[in-house]
C-alpha cells in the first residue's frame, strides 16, 4: 500500500520489542494501493524470524480494527491462504506507534501481477469462492462502508467539484446511476466478502493463486457483489476479450460455489453498482488528495468507462 507514515529504524525496533519475532534486520516501504502505510520487515535471531508485513492504519476508526484482525486469523485457520495476524507478547493483535494503530501479519509466497491471463482468472475465481466458503461461520458482522447512504453523501458533497473538473456529463451520470441503484432490491445469499479483490490483493505463483491479502474492506454483503467487484477489478479491461475473461473467472468460482439463478440475474446490476462505488471513491481521492511520502492515486476515468460499458450492455 502507499506510505503516508514514515517510520525510522528505532520506530520499527520499538514495535518489534512487543513481539517474539526476533530483531530487525531490514525494512522497506511498499508503494502500491491507496489506503494504509505498509512495510516489509525482515527479522533475525529467533525461531520466528522471517519476513513480515507491518501495516499502519491511516483512515480506519480504532474500533473497526479488531474485526479485521480476528477475521484474518479466522480465515487463515479455516482453509484460506491469507495472512495470519501476529500476536503480541501481551496477547493483543494491534500495536500503537506515533498515535496510530498498526499490526504485523505473515508474508505469503507469490507475487502480484499487473494483468491476469485466463488461467489466472479461473484460479482467482476459485480463490474467491474459497474465501466465501471459509467465512461462512465467522461469528462477527460488519455492514458495508460504501453502502447507499455513503454513495448519496459522497455524490451530493462533491457534485459541484465533479462538474467543474470532469464536466456536466460526469455529474449527470453520477446522479442518474445513483437514482437507478436506489430503486434496486435483492434477496441474495450473503456473508463475509473481501470487497476489494483487485490484482494487487492477489498473489500468484505461475497461474495459481497462493494467497489473498488486504482485508480492510471486508464486510457482510451479497456474495454476488464480491463477484461483481472482482470481475471489474480483474477481468474487465475493457477490451474485446472481456467476456471470455469474465467467463474464466466465473468458471473458477463455480468450481467451488455455484451461483444461484437469482445471483446470475442480479449480476448485471451489481456490476453497475460496483463500478459506481469505485468511481465515486476514486473521484473523491482525486478531488481531495491527502499528503504522503509514497502516494498512488488511481484514475477515476477507468471506472466511469466501466460504468458506461455496463449501462449499455
Amino acid at each position: 500500500m502507499s506510505v503516508y507514515t514514515e517510520l525510522s529504524r528505532p520506530d520499527f525496533e520499538a514495535v518489534l520489542n512487543g513481539y517474539e519475532l526476533g530483531t530487525l534486520r531490514s525494512f522497506e516501504g511498499i508503494a502500491a494501493g491507496i489506503e494504509n502505510s505498509n512495510f516489509f520487515i525482515d527479522t533475525q535471531g529467533s525461531p520466528n524470524s522471517g519476513r513480515y508485513v507491518l501495516t499502519i492504519f491511516e483512515r480506519m476508526a480504532d474500533d473497526e480494527l479488531p474485526y479485521f484482525m480476528r477475521l484474518m486469523k479466522y480465515l487463515s485457520h479455516h482453509g484460506l491462504s491469507c495472512p495470519d495476524v501476529m500476536v503480541r507478547q501481551d496477547g493483543e493483535l494491534i500495536f500503537d506507534t506515533h498515535g496510530k494503530k498498526g499490526c504485523i501479519i505473515s508474508c505469503l509466497p507469490g507475487r502480484t501481477l499487473d494483468e491476469l491471463n485466463l488461467a489466472q482468472l479461473r484460479s482467482s475465481g476459485r480463490a474467491l469462492a474459497q474465501l466465501h466458503l471459509a467465512g461462512r461461520e465467522f461469528p462477527e458482522h460488519r455492514s458495508s462502508p460504501t453502502g447507499m447512504e455513503w454513495l448519496s453523501d459522497r455524490i451530493g458533497g462533491m457534485m459541484a467539484d465533479v462538474e467543474k473538473r470532469y464536466g456536466e456529463g460526469s455529474a449527470m451520470l453520477l446522479f442518474d446511476e445513483l437514482a437507478f441503484q436506489k430503486e434496486q432490491t435483492f434477496d441474495l445469499p450473503a456473508g463475509v466478502i473481501h470487497g476489494d479483490l483487485f490484482v494487487d490483493n492477489i498473489l500468484f505463483e505461475g497461474d495459481e493463486v497462493t494467497g489473498i491479502i488486504d482485508f480492510y474492506y471486508a464486510h457482510d454483503a451479497a456474495y454476488a457483489m464480491d463477484v461483481a467487484i472482482s470481475l471489474h477489478a480483474q477481468a474487465v479491461l475493457p477490451g474485446e476479450d472481456d467476456q471470455a475473461r469474465m467467463q474464466a473467472f466465473l468458471k473458477g468460482y463455480g468450481e467451488l460455489r455455484l451461483l444461484s439463478d437469482a445471483e446470475k440475474a442480479a449480476l448485471p446490476v451489481l456490476l453497475r453498482l460496483g463500478a459506481l462505488r469505485f468511481w465515486v471513491s476514486r473521484l473523491f481521492d482525486a478531488l481531495y488528495p491527502r499528503g504522503g511520502a509514497m502516494i498512488q492515486t488511481k484514475n477515476p476515468e477507468e471506472y466511469r468507462k466501466k460504468l458506461v460499458l455496463h449501462r449499455a450492455s
